[in-house]
């Protein structure tokens, strides 16, 4: 068997997630794996380096699978981009060791937020929205007490399929980019829907009503409120994965 390892970029807007569903809900893998089927004549089952939400877009997902197809690359890919939807896209592809895994073998994530302070027609399909001014320096004070090991069950969704709570943030910056307010993040993993939910508090910061002592507070009790609610989707982008 070879393992394949893809590079995959994708608009999630339309896309229920990456994880493939049952029925007739529309996601990123199940997509990949239906084009995959149908050129390689077998079974596909697609590993991924991180599990995007509704409407999350990727710059860089990583993806994996197993197949007995003698299929070039080359080919492989060309026929997956011909077939694809026009917002999914593979970028590259390479035969690695039978041992990668995109989620396992991952070392670092990184994820990108664009935010910005008024409604865009033009820009809004990729940035979420503030709907006001923001303070950049009191978001970067918020962003700097996330860094090193915390749980963040305050900042996430329930998991049932990742019990591990406690992530390993290395860096967390706020930066502007012309009209935008950019996050940068990266940690080892990232819980279910933990970048929307840190936006979040930080974009409430921004805006005056969240403060420091109150965002530590969150971080170290580790309970989750519904008063929170988690930045809008489609400002969010995997950006690059590790190993």
């Amino acid at each position: 068997m070879r393992n394949i390892r893809m590079t995959i970029e994708y608009d999630g807007t339309d896309f229920a997630g990456w994880q493939r569903q049952n029925g007739r809900i529309v996601t990123v893998q199940g997509e990949i794996e239906k084009v995959l089927r149908m050129i390689l004549q077998e079974q596909v089952s697609l590993a991924a380096a991180g599990r995007t939400d509704r409407g999350v877009h990727a710059r860089a997902q990583v993806g994996n699978f197993l197949t007995a197809s003698p299929m070039e690359l080359s080919r492989m890919a060309h026929s997956l981009n011909s077939l694809l939807p026009a917002s999914i896209r593979v970028v590259d592809s390479l035969e690695v060791p039978g041992d990668f895994h995109a989620r396992f073998s991952a070392k670092e994530r990184e994820y990108r937020y664009f935010m910005l302070e008024h409604p865009s027609a033009i820009c809004g399909r990729f940035a979420g929205c503030s709907y006001g001014r923001l303070d950049l320096q009191r978001m970067r004070e918020i962003a700097f007490l996330t860094l090193g090991e915390h749980d963040f069950t305050a900042f996430s969704k329930p998991d049932r399929d990742n019990e591990g709570r406690f992530c390993s943030v290395n860096s967390c910056c706020w930066h502007r980019f012309n009209r935008y307010f950019v996050l940068r993040i990266t940690a080892n993993r990232f819980l279910r829907s933990m970048v929307r939910y840190l936006v979040a508090a930080m974009v409430s910061a921004g805006r005056g009503s969240m403060s420091a002592g109150e965002f530590r507070q969150m971080l170290e009790a580790g309970v989750f409120y519904d008063s929170l609610k988690p930045a809008q989707p489609n400002g969010l982008f995997l950006w690059e994965i590790t190993y």
